[in-house]
């Protein structure tokens, strides 16, 4: 890993195809976000495929909106969206990628969360890193917990 990405992992005690389809319907971030920042997808109901594109309705302290693009996709293993902030903030903060490697084991699936700042914007990249990385760690574990109670409920 480099100073440029924050990884976290759970095992999951569901299939890898469960954990995929969650993730590749934008409609359904909402359900899964630990940092409750997400409001709501703008286009839902659909599975992602490499290169769609979707909006997501966000509120950090304000209200603001992201348009992503799945850059990384192999069906059931691996997912990845760059999020793109709207202007003027596409000067400064934008480019991150979100990527979910799910690995099939014993028990159900190892899912490792990602989060890629090495294509953030290049103005900002240090900034986001020292001022997000660690509540970021502690968001991802949440996404995690949350995925799991979503597909382990009886």
């Amino acid at each position: 890993m480099s100073r440029n990405q924050v990884s976290v992992q759970r095992l999951i005690p569901v299939p890898a195809e469960a954990i995929f389809d969650l993730l590749a319907d934008p409609a359904r971030h909402k359900d899964i976000d630990g940092s409750g920042t997400v409001v709501g997808a703008r286009s839902g109901g659909r599975r992602l495929k490499l290169g769609d594109s979707f909006g997501m309705d966000m509120k950090m302290g304000a209200s603001y909106s992201t348009k992503s693009t799945i850059v990384e996709f192999s069906e059931n293993r691996l997912i990845a969206w760059q999020v793109f902030a709207p202007a003027p903030l596409n000067k400064l903060f934008t480019g991150r990628i979100w990527r979910y490697e799910l690995q099939p084991t014993d028990g159900g699936t190892l899912v490792t969360e990602t989060w890629d700042i090495s294509t953030e914007a290049f103005t900002s990249r240090w900034l986001v890193r020292r001022a997000m990385a660690d509540s970021t760690r502690v968001n991802m574990a949440r996404t995690l917990e949350r995925i799991e109670e979503l597909l382990t409920k009886s």
